[in-house]
């Protein structure tokens, strides 16, 4: 079948010569426009600003990324992450601050910059009306890649994404997983240097999770370099080297998953649930937990020897509760906090 040129808004059309290519895994892995010279980062933000009418989004943000890590941008709605993304694709204008991308100053220079970059944005967008190969081919055409060479790279990328033998499948005939490996796929195209991933696993069920977690750890492994925003603490600590929390435009904490856990919080949480859980926490929980929190008719003990809630609570008929490890959700919700964020 032969497929349509297509310009989709946002997407960087430019020529470019063709370039042999590796596989790896089923992965492309030739050096990317522009060429890589060895520098360590592949992205660097400095004092970045931006304000939406009074409202300052971004509030002077810094960091690095560098090759071949993993590094988690955390927040709830409204912290200015997405903001922040656009910012580094050169999407929007700064209004103090500079952007490096792959060497490249942005927004200056965002066009060739993007070249470097692949991305996965937190909603699908197939095109329904190509096959799964239509899709690959007509997106590498955006980076001016020559069709012999995207048809090259197609068979590789659909077996990495676990979609062999679907080339000529169309778009309403994959599930949810499918889609979203076929997204990630479809990132890879163009052998990009850093590859972006808005929510990546949004909607999935527990095993296409981690078919996903699966496939990032292989990029990882060949020395991608992937910039991750989730909502799945989990996710994060699995797959991140590095994290920054955010919240109302600013940086909150940063670190390695298991420093920020040993840094920000107790290492003990009992969970205790039940009718009179509230009741229970008002007379015990708060002279024998170093700090107590309540989440609807949850009551949750932070302690870093736990021996004296759990005393208290055995034996109590009205009472379930549940000893654990704290973890990264823990740590968010302390600096974040628990209310809802729209």
């Amino acid at each position: 079948m032969q497929t349509a040129r297509v310009r989709r808004p946002g997407v960087p059309e430019q020529s470019a010569p063709p370039r042999e290519s590796e596989n790896v895994n089923g992965v492309p892995v030739s050096a990317s426009a522009p060429p890589r010279d060895g520098t360590d980062a592949v992205l660097r933000v400095a004092d970045l600003h931006k304000r939406y009418g009074t409202t300052e989004v971004v509030a002077g943000i810094s960091f690095e990324i560098r090759r071949g890590e993993c590094f988690g941008l955390l927040g709830p709605n409204g912290a200015g992450k997405t903001t922040t993304l656009r910012l580094c694709l050169g999407l929007i204008e700064a209004d103090a601050g500079t952007v490096e991308l792959a060497r490249l100053a942005v927004p200056d220079d965002a066009r060739r910059a993007r070249h470097a970059v692949g991305v996965v944005p937190q909603f699908d967008s197939l095109d329904p009306d190509f096959t799964v190969e239509e899709n690959l081919l007509v997106y590498g055409r955006y980076f001016g890649l020559p069709d012999a060479e995207i048809r090259g790279r197609i068979p590789g990328l659909l077996d990495f994404a676990g979609l062999a033998g679907r080339a000529r499948a169309r778009i309403f005939e994959l599930s949810g997983g499918m889609k979203r490996r076929l997204t990630l796929a479809r990132s890879l195209v163009n052998d990009p240097e850093l590859v972006f991933m808005d929510e990546p696993t949004t909607g999935l069920d527990p095993q296409a999770r981690h078919v996903i977690w699966e496939r990032l750890r292989q990029l990882l492994a060949q020395g991608k370099t992937i910039l991750l925003t989730t909502h799945f603490m989990e996710e994060a600590e699995r797959l991140c080297s590095r994290i920054v929390i955010m919240d109302r435009g600013r940086f909150i904490a940063q670190g390695a998953p298991r420093e920020l856990i040993a840094r920000e919080i107790e290492p003990h949480v009992v969970e205790v649930h039940g009718e009179g859980a509230v009741e229970w926490a008002e007379a015990h929980a708060r002279s024998r937990a170093a700090r107590v929190e309540r989440s609807g008719e949850t009551i949750f003990c932070y302690a870093a020897e736990p021996a004296r809630v759990i005393a208290d609570l055995e034996g109590r008929a009205d009472l379930r509760y549940m000893h654990r490890a704290a973890n990264l959700e823990d740590v968010f919700l302390k600096l974040t906090g628990r209310e809802l964020r729209d």
